[in-house]
């Protein structure tokens, strides 16, 4: 067994228990065990388990991403002030001042990609037991948590006519099924996937970024990935098997209905969105949210302005009397 094999083996077990879990309850109930929609729920099933465990990490995200966004302005000025300094000490200076800016807003760049991460060694291991159903089946072993028996199953199911096991690049590995089913429904779930990371990205960008946000150097990488990400997925999709297919589309639809609730109930402030909020407020006759919020901050930018002011004139009173 390599390093990867080795790594990869828990996220395996787990993967293939979540699946033989709800296989088994829903069979239970009375679906055909080797049916391929009994099986199609199962793996649905492993995203909603997956996606319900990470919702604690998705707050974290959300609270990062605010954070990198309210900071932009102080990033901007940071870049400003080391502007043509090329030299070894400035580029120290400046690394340490923008790490202590990541560290009073409580974010840094690498948040909003924490749920992606982590959802990545769940999807090669499914990637891994559905690429290993047709070898393992005729080999009479099982994979994971899953018996040789329900290896046999899953290896004759299919949705369509066209297997779960089998892949657009690869084929039907079981040759059960029909090339064309493949092929097609392969094709539809490919575009599903990309279409649904797109439209989940752009929504993010067009409704729940401040202006600020947007004109940031951050976000003119953020730009690329909305286009890069999806044309990665799209392309590798040709080797992923429909089962993980149906996975990665459902996680996506998942994450799009997730985006759409925070976007509309919890905006960033100064976005889109938030206007949009406001105004229903408004036409509900309700009291604005960022009310109070502007309110504390006119007070505490008046007190600063009192403080300073008092702090210039001291000075001088001092010095007149010494005089």
């Amino acid at each position: 067994m390599d390093f990867f094999e080795t790594i990869m083996f828990p996220f395996k077990w787990l993967v293939s228990i979540i699946m033989v879990g709800f296989h088994e309850g829903l069979s239970f109930l009375g679906m055909p065990a080797a049916n391929g929609w009994t099986w199609t729920l199962s793996i649905i099933g492993l995203v909603l388990v997956i996606r319900a465990a990470l919702i604690p990490v998705f707050v974290k995200q959300i609270k990062a991403q605010r954070g990198m966004q309210l900071l932009q302005p102080d990033l901007k000025k940071l870049q400003t002030k080391y502007k043509g300094k090329t030299d070894q000490l400035s580029r120290q200076a400046m690394a340490q001042e923008q790490m202590a800016l990541y560290k009073k807003h409580g974010t840094n760049p690498f948040s909003a990609c924490l749920p992606m991460l982590i959802q990545m060694p769940f999807f090669f291991a499914l990637f891994q037991v559905l690429s290993g159903i047709s070898t393992n089946a005729k080999a009479g072993q099982g994979i994971g948590a899953m018996s040789h028996e329900q290896v046999v199953q899953f290896d004759q199911s299919s949705i369509f006519g066209a297997p779960l096991s089998a892949s657009l690049l690869h084929g039907d590995p079981s040759g059960s099924g029909s090339a064309v089913a493949v092929w097609v429904l392969s094709i539809i779930m490919i575009l599903a996937m990309t279409a649904s990371q797109f439209i989940t990205q752009k929504q993010i960008m067009a409704k729940n970024m401040s202006e600020e946000a947007l004109a940031s150097p951050f976000m003119r990488q953020q730009k690329m990935m909305l286009y890069i990400l999806p044309l990665v997925f799209g392309i590798g999709g040709i080797n992923f098997p429909i089962g993980v297919l149906i996975y990665w589309t459902t996680t996506n639809l998942w994450t799009m209905g997730q985006q759409f609730f925070v976007i509309r109930r919890m905006p960033t402030p100064g976005s889109p969105a938030a206007k949009a909020l406001e105004e229903r407020r408004a036409a509900k006759g309700l009291p604005p949210l960022a009310g109070k919020k502007n309110d504390d901050a006119e007070a505490g930018a008046a007190a600063a302005a009192a403080e300073a002011r008092a702090q210039r004139v001291q000075p001088q009173r001092k010095n007149r009397k010494k005089k």
